[in-house]
């Protein structure tokens, strides 16, 4: 593996953990694809940095089950404009 993979995945990871954002959201920031970061994540991290690792995993597995809140929140804020849309709907909720 390239040293500046190592490299992005550690610090993907690190500001994972510290922001608590999204795949999406942290692939936007970083430019480069979701898969990557999600690959970046899962499959690399654990080989570099296992106990960074465990950190991200618990930061996935919350996105993971908030995920259905989130897409309900959206669909609603789409066809009724309740909300500003630069607010994150399930965070005020946390």
């Amino acid at each position: 593996m390239h040293d500046y993979i190592k490299e992005r995945t550690i610090k993907i990871g690190r500001y994972i953990v510290e922001t608590k954002k999204t795949v999406r959201t942290i692939a936007k920031e970083f430019g480069v694809s979701k898969s990557t970061v999600h690959k970046d994540l899962t499959e690399r991290l654990p080989d570099i940095n296992p106990e960074l690792s465990k950190e991200v995993k618990q930061v996935l597995d919350y996105h993971k089950s908030i995920r259905h809140l989130r897409g309900g929140e959206a669909t609603k804020v789409k066809y009724t404009g309740d909300q500003d849309e630069s607010e994150d709907p399930v965070k005020s909720k946390v």
